[in-house]
């Protein structure tokens, strides 16, 4: 006796392959949202107190970074520069622009702009910027061609598999550490150059969950 009508099978395995279906477009939708500027905030300029422009100051005027984040050889943190940088200049260049109003204020009256940190890694990252300094990652390789950008936008996802792939592939990346602070620097052969860096500067493969997380 059967006690199911023939059609249940067919409905059950649209079902299965329904479900499926659903399945793998909803894995699809994840990932696409997971690799999207909305979460990693990638490729979107941040608004800031004051719209500083990198492409003005570094391509137009010649300032180098270390200007600015003095201590980015030295300190796990390149810090945002403190308003006394900018008054170094804007005290007697463009001093009254309507647009440097904010500085001036935070000049005088002592409180900090609110700048929003553009590449914010989470409380459980540690990432010491002298060390990458010292093994000639240069400011490019990680924050983008910043001397382009009329505002600041993160380039990279900062996402963990971005910073093993250096990590496991160093000699793709590193270059001679007077050209760290070089926008327009690109090697010839990098194949050939990153593999002998790699070995002068003492540059060890670290991939290991404590070298970031502590």
């Amino acid at each position: 006796m059967q006690i199911f009508h023939r059609s249940f099978n067919t409905i059950s395995k649209a079902s299965i392959i329904g479900i499926a279906i659903l399945l793998a477009a909803g894995a699809l939708a994840a990932t696409t949202v997971y690799r999207s500027s909305y979460a990693t905030r990638a490729d979107l300029a941040i608004t800031q107190p004051v719209p500083f422009s990198h492409k003005h100051h570094v391509s137009g005027l010649g300032i180098d970074c270390r200007y600015c984040h003095a201590k980015v050889e030295t300190a796990a943190f390149a810090d945002i520069p403190p308003i006394e940088t900018c008054m170094s200049c804007h005290s007697q260049i463009w001093a009254d622009s309507p647009m440097l109003e904010p500085v001036r204020r935070s000049f005088q009256t002592g409180e900090p702009l609110e700048w929003v940190r553009v590449h914010d890694l989470p409380d459980f990252v540690y990432f010491d910027h002298s060390i990458h300094v010292k093994k000639g990652v240069g400011c490019v390789t990680c924050h983008g061609q910043v001397d382009q950008m009329p505002l600041t936008w993160q380039v990279n996802t900062l996402y963990m598999e971005w910073c093993l792939d250096c990590h496991r592939q160093p000699q793709k990346y590193v270059r001679p550490r007077e050209r760290v602070f070089d926008m327009e620097w690109r090697p010839d052969d990098q194949a050939t150059l990153g593999p002998k860096l790699v070995k002068e500067y003492g540059i060890r493969s670290l991939t290991d969950c404590s070298t970031c997380h502590r």
